[in-house]
């Protein structure tokens, strides 16, 4: 409390010179009215005083005073104010809590600062009346030499410390109001967190992506591995190609995951921004508290303060360095080499590469390796997400035929009426005895989910089959 009160002052003290234009203004136009004189030296009338305080409320309403007054509550009364998230317009809720505060913070700051301005010379004043020796007039009273003398000074001394217990307590409020006034509104609170789950759904399709794409890369991989293990030494020519096909399924797994990385290498690194203003913020809250209970000890031992006030310090710099240290160390780059976009990781659009629609359906089947017959119609009508969404829904199902079945592929894709049909035929193992397991299906069927259609997956007297239909619109 005792560190906190001269910023908390200072804060009341600015809230009292940003109500000084509105006392002047109004000053000038009340001696207009009334046909006399402005005295702009010393504005106070009780009168104006409330006259101006709509129109602070007014200003509050249309300025844009929330980002100065939110650094002005966090710097100064130590509050700690939820930093609001950036929006495209103010809406009326917020301009009228911004109001609100603004209208509250100049009148308590001008009432004291003006006592401010008062008290504090009155108190001088009284605290030389004992020396004077002669007769003193003070505020219209005579002061004597004798005892009246130096009643006046503890007269003073009381009235600036009910000055600096009023401060201390409105300060003490306005440390409070300020989260509720000046941070975020449910509207905005709203806004955020649908913005965090739209965060969390792009990292969940993205994770999906990554583990199809890499899923099927290490599938292929696999078996055309053991093909060219197994015709190395009788059939060069097929060995080879057995290679080539992993490392087009090897560079596209490394593609995908590059894309993967760059997207939640931007995020992170936002989150870890907005995560190191709060563990700032979480610190000096720490740094003040840890001072004041340094100062309590100091003061307690007074006869050894010196050497406690130098040990405390001394502490409390060491904490203060070690947390630096360790925030330099969490920034990207701090301690390591980040790669990504501007880091010599490599090209700036790298991360955003553009993710594989049906139109890269032959580079899928001919990087897999695998016989697929394929029955493919136009597909030129289907939609983009639409497109991007069945590749995968593909590409998991070739994986898994890949790695359960043996055989030929039978691959179907076709638009009838207002849907899109696929179907993944293959014959089964004669040792397999279930179908594809881990999260394979899980997958496709969420992918499914999302766009209102349906799948089916399951064994067959033949093998597997996995049928899928999605419709082209979203219904009404």
């Amino acid at each position: 409390m005792r560190r906190n009160l001269p910023r908390r002052w200072a804060c009341l003290i600015l809230g009292g010179a940003l109500l000084m234009p509105y006392m002047m203004a109004g000053v000038v136009i009340a001696a207009q009215w009334q046909g006399q004189s402005a005295n702009l030296l010393l504005p106070i009338q009780i009168g104006v005083f409330v006259a101006v305080l709509p129109v602070v409320a007014v200003t509050g309403l249309f300025l844009p005073i929330r980002a100065l007054e939110v650094n002005a509550a966090q710097g100064l009364l130590g509050a700690h104010v939820e930093t609001p998230p950036r929006q495209a317009g103010r809406t009326w809720q917020e301009r009228r809590r911004t109001a609100a505060w603004f209208t509250l913070h100049l009148a308590i700051g001008g009432l004291l600062s003006g006592s401010t301005l008062a008290i504090v010379p009155f108190t001088l004043v009284t605290l030389a009346l004992p020396f004077a020796g002669r007769a003193t007039p003070v505020i219209g009273v005579v002061v004597e030499p004798g005892w009246a003398a130096v009643l006046w000074p503890l007269g003073g001394l009381a009235l600036l410390g009910a000055l600096v217990a009023t401060v201390a307590g409105a300060g003490e409020l306005l440390a409070r109001l300020a989260p509720v006034l000046l941070g975020p509104t449910p509207a905005e609170r709203l806004a955020a967190a649908e913005d965090h789950a739209r965060t969390l759904a792009e990292r969940n399709r993205l994770a999906r992506e990554l583990h199809d794409s890499v899923g099927h890369a290490l599938s292929v991989v696999t078996l055309q591995a053991a093909a060219a293990g197994r015709v190395l030494d009788r059939d060069p020519e097929i060995a080879r190609k057995a290679l080539a096909a992993i490392e087009q399924s090897a560079r596209t797994a490394l593609e995908d995951l590059d894309h993967v990385l760059g997207v939640l290498r931007e995020d992170d690194r936002t989150d870890d921004r907005a995560d190191d203003r709060a563990d700032d913020r979480a610190d000096d809250r720490a740094d003040d508290r840890a001072d004041d209970r340094a100062d309590d000890r100091a003061d307690d031992r007074a006869d050894g303060g010196a050497g406690a006030n130098d040990r405390a310090d001394g502490r409390t710099d060491d904490r203060a360095d070690d947390r630096a240290d360790d925030r330099a160390d969490d920034r990207p780059g701090g301690s390591w080499g980040g790669v990504g976009p501007g880091n010599g990781g490599g090209p700036a659009g790298r991360g955003r590469a553009p993710q594989a629609t049906l139109a890269d359906l032959d580079e899928l089947v001919a990087a897999s390796g695998a016989q697929v017959r394929q029955e493919v119609g136009d597909l030129s009508a289907v939609p983009a997400v639409v497109s991007r969404e069945a590749y995968r829904i593909l590409q998991e199902a070739l994986t898994n035929a890949i790695k359960h079945g043996h055989g030929p592929v039978r691959l179907a894709a076709a638009v009838q009426d207002d849907d899109l049909r696929l179907e993944v035929t293959n014959p089964k193992r004669g040792n397999d005895g279930g179908g594809p397991g881990g999260r394979g299906v899980t997958g496709m069927r969420e992918r499914v989910r999302l766009l209102r259609g349906e799948l089916d997956a399951g064994p067959t007297e033949a093998g597997w089959r996995v049928t899928v239909r999605l419709p082209l619109r979203s219904s009404p």
